[in-house]
């Protein structure tokens, strides 16, 4: 016998049971496992988290980030010594909304990942090249100062121009270049600096304060304030990892040495002698590679202005003399300047070792461009130089110690 047919009223039934139960099921968020690098959000879905992969400071004291769920909001709290304000952007995931203007008042909204960039200094290049991101630099603001083997390359090909700096910024040339972000530091003068003219034209310009921290780390950690403008923030974390791991390795190697030589630094310019404060980024690996800097006691985080009377009162007796003028190649291009710097003890035992051992032909160094992004590379230098027993088998990278010319 036949299964009699359903009447109406079961059919009516049998779909509402159906509808409460799809009502009432819990709703599935697909979860997305990376951070999206290419290309935009083409279903928008306002329960998904955009970014699984963030990035967390932990040295870097001049930059914080907070997540949302399809936007980053990254505020730069010191873009220049002493500065009494801060910038804030709002990168926004391409392919979904951004956050109510009201919400944000003051900063400037950008959808990333970006794909054009204008670099203004050649520390920025470095994570760009480590991140895998070069091919997005479209200009920079002197050529001749590039020593990164892949943006010199873009250089020769026409790919990246030269929109010069500061206050003679090309803005026209600029704003032909169509990019995302200028990415620039500031001085907080504004004879030197460019970003105010950038903005005026409807530039989104982005302002990095790396050079600002004093901890060798510190700095080094600001190729995650890079990745997250390409969404790169696991590798960003992976690439200051291994330089974190490497530089702290190198402190312990140095921790117990039983002697520490005296170490002078800088150079005389148009009759001021400049030196790294006591409180500066230098003096920290200095401390690091098992070596006492004779301005140590000083608290200043920048530079010092000194005349070479008192520089000669305190480091006459030096045991090294590190960081001098990087056109100095020989103990006969010191003597040739100014007499007076062979009274120095450095120059009579031929420990001056200057900083100048990447200078490509145009006069960049790579020491303030790589060394920035590895100052773990700096510090094996300088602990190679100090304690030659602790890394017999390093070759120096950026340094090479002067002698008399042949």
């Amino acid at each position: 016998m036949q299964n009699p047919k359903p009447n109406r009223f079961q059919w009516i039934t049998s779909l509402c049971l159906l509808c409460l139960l799809v009502l009432t099921a819990p709703v599935i968020v697909v979860a997305q496992d990376t951070n999206i690098t290419d290309g935009c959000v083409t279903d928008y879905d306002t329960a998904v988290d955009y970014f699984p992969d963030k990035a967390e400071f932990e040295y870097a004291t001049g930059v914080e980030v907070e997540y949302f769920n399809n936007y980053k909001v990254v505020t730069v709290l010191q873009p220049w010594p002493g500065a009494d304000t801060s910038y804030q952007y709002v990168l926004v995931q391409c392919g979904t909304p951004a956050p109510a203007v009201t919400d944000f008042p003051n900063a400037q909204v950008i959808e990333v990942p970006i794909e054009r960039i204008i670099s203004m200094s050649t520390t920025f290049l470095p994570p760009l090249d480590s991140l895998g991101v070069a091919d997005t630099l479209v200009g920079v603001d002197e050529t001749d100062f590039v020593s990164t083997a892949s943006v010199r390359e873009r250089i020769v090909s026409g790919e990246v121009v030269e929109v010069g700096g500061g206050a003679d910024v090309n803005v026209e040339l600029t704003l032909d270049l169509e990019p995302d972000v200028v990415m620039t530091d500031s001085f907080g003068s504004p004879e030197y600096d460019e970003h105010p003219k950038l903005l005026e034209a409807g530039l989104s310009v982005v302002m990095n304060g790396d050079w600002v921290e004093t901890e060798p780390l510190g700095w080094a950690e600001w190729v995650k304030f890079m990745a997250l403008f390409y969404n790169r923030e696991a590798q960003a974390t992976t690439l200051f990892d291994d330089v974190e791991a490497h530089y702290n390795e190198l402190v312990a190697l140095a921790a117990d040495v039983s002697e520490r030589p005296t170490v002078m630094t800088g150079i005389q310019y148009d009759g001021i002698w400049y030196t790294s404060g006591g409180d500066s980024y230098f003096a920290q690996i200095l401390e690091d590679a098992g070596a006492d800097y004779l301005w140590a006691d000083d608290s200043t985080m920048g530079s010092l202005s000194l005349d070479l009377e008192s520089v000669l009162e305190r480091a006459a007796d030096a045991d090294y003399w590190v960081n001098a003028n990087q056109f100095w190649f020989s103990l006969d291009d010191i003597a040739a300047e100014d007499e007076r710097y062979t009274d120095f003890a450095p120059y009579q035992n031929q420990t001056i070792y200057a900083n100048n051992a990447r200078l490509n032909e145009f006069g960049g160094n790579d020491y303030y461009e790589s060394g920035a992004a590895h100052p773990d590379q700096i510090l094996a230098d300088l602990i190679s130089i100090f304690h030659p027993d602790l890394l017999p088998d390093h070759e120096l990278l950026f340094y090479q110690q002067l002698q008399p010319a042949a």
